[in-house]
C-alpha cells in the first residue's frame, strides 16, 4: 500500500507539471507567432513601417532608464488608476441608490445607457468645452467613460445577492460591519473585480485620447510625437508601456482574487 503510495505521489506531480506547461505553452504559442511574423516583415519593409523588434526593445529600455521618459508612464499609470478609483466610488454609490430605490433606478438608468453610448472622443471634445485644466479635463474623461460599467456591474452583483441568505443572516442580528464582511463583500467583489479587469483595458485606450487634450506628458503625448517623426519603433515601445500597465494590473487583481477566495474550488475562482 505505502509502496503504491510512493509512485503515485510523482506521477500525479509529473501529471500537474505537464498540465501546467501545456496550458503556458497554449498561452504563449500565440505571442510567438505574432513576434515572428514581424520579425519576418521587418526584414522585407521599410523600418518606418515594420522595424526590427530588437529595436523595439532598445527603445523599451530607454524609457524605462531614462528618467523623464519614464515619469511620463508614472503620468499616465496614476491618470488611469485616479480615474477609476473616482468611477468606481461614484458609481458604487449610484449603484448603492439605485438598489434601494425603484425611482432612482428608473431615472438612472436610461442616463447610464445613454453615457455607454457617447464615444470618448465625443468627451474629449465636451471636457474642452466645459473646463480649462488638463488633469480635471483627463479625469472627467477617464471617468465618465467608465463610470457606467462600474455602475451595472456593482448593481448587477447587490440585485444578484440571494434574499433567503440574506434573511437568514439578518436572524442573527449582525452589526452593519460584520454583515458586510461576513455577507455582501463575499457576494459582490467577483463582479466588483471583473468590472476592474474590464475597465483596465477600456481605460488604457481612452487615457491615450484623454492626454491629447493639451496634456504636455504622458503615452498618449509621447505617441503623438512618434507619429510626427514617422517612428514606428518609438510608437510601439511607448505603446508596450500601456500593455505592461495593464498585465501587471491584471496579475494583481489575480492574486487579490486568489487571496479573497482561496476558500472556494480552484475552478470557481477565475473570473
Amino acid at each position: 500500500m505505502s509502496e503504491t503510495a510512493s509512485h503515485a505521489g510523482p506521477l500525479s506531480l509529473a501529471a500537474t507539471l505537464s498540465a501546467a506547461a501545456r496550458r503556458f505553452g497554449s498561452s504563449v504559442l500565440p505571442f510567438v507567432v505574432v513576434i515572428l511574423i514581424w520579425q519576418f516583415a521587418s526584414l522585407f519593409f521599410p523600418r518606418f513601417l515594420f522595424p526590427s523588434l530588437i529595436d523595439v526593445f532598445w527603445r523599451c529600455l530607454e524609457i524605462f532608464s531614462n528618467g523623464t521618459m519614464f515619469a511620463d508612464v508614472l503620468a499616465t499609470v496614476l491618470r488611469i488608476l485616479a480615474g477609476l478609483a473616482g468611477a468606481f466610488i461614484v458609481g458604487g454609490l449610484l449603484a448603492l441608490l439605485m438598489v434601494r430605490s425603484r425611482a432612482v433606478d428608473n431615472f438612472l438608468s436610461p442616463i447610464l445607457t445613454l453615457f455607454q453610448g457617447i464615444p470618448a472622443l465625443s468627451w474629449v471634445v465636451f471636457a474642452i468645452i466645459w473646463f480649462h485644466g488638463v488633469e480635471f479635463r483627463i479625469f472627467f474623461i477617464m471617468v465618465m467613460t467608465t463610470l457606467p460599467a462600474f455602475t451595472f456591474q456593482v448593481l448587477g452583483a447587490l440585485r444578484a445577492m440571494s434574499k433567503d441568505l440574506m434573511e437568514m443572516v439578518f436572524s442573527f442580528r449582525p452589526t452593519r460591519m460584520k454583515l458586510f464582511r461576513v455577507m455582501i463583500a463575499p457576494a459582490i467583489l467577483p463582479d466588483i473585480l471583473t468590472a476592474w479587469k474590464v475597465n483596465l483595458g477600456n481605460a488604457s485606450r481612452v487615457v491615450v485620447v484623454a492626454e491629447l487634450v493639451g496634456a504636455t506628458g504622458g503615452v498618449g503625448y509621447q505617441l503623438l510625437q512618434q507619429q510626427q517623426l514617422f517612428d514606428m519603433a518609438g510608437a510601439l515601445a511607448w505603446t508596450l508601456q500601456l500593455v505592461f500597465f495593464v498585465l501587471i494590473a491584471q496579475a494583481v487583481l489575480t492574486l487579490i482574487e486568489t487571496i479573497a477566495f482561496r476558500y472556494r474550488a480552484v475552478s470557481e475562482r477565475t473570473l
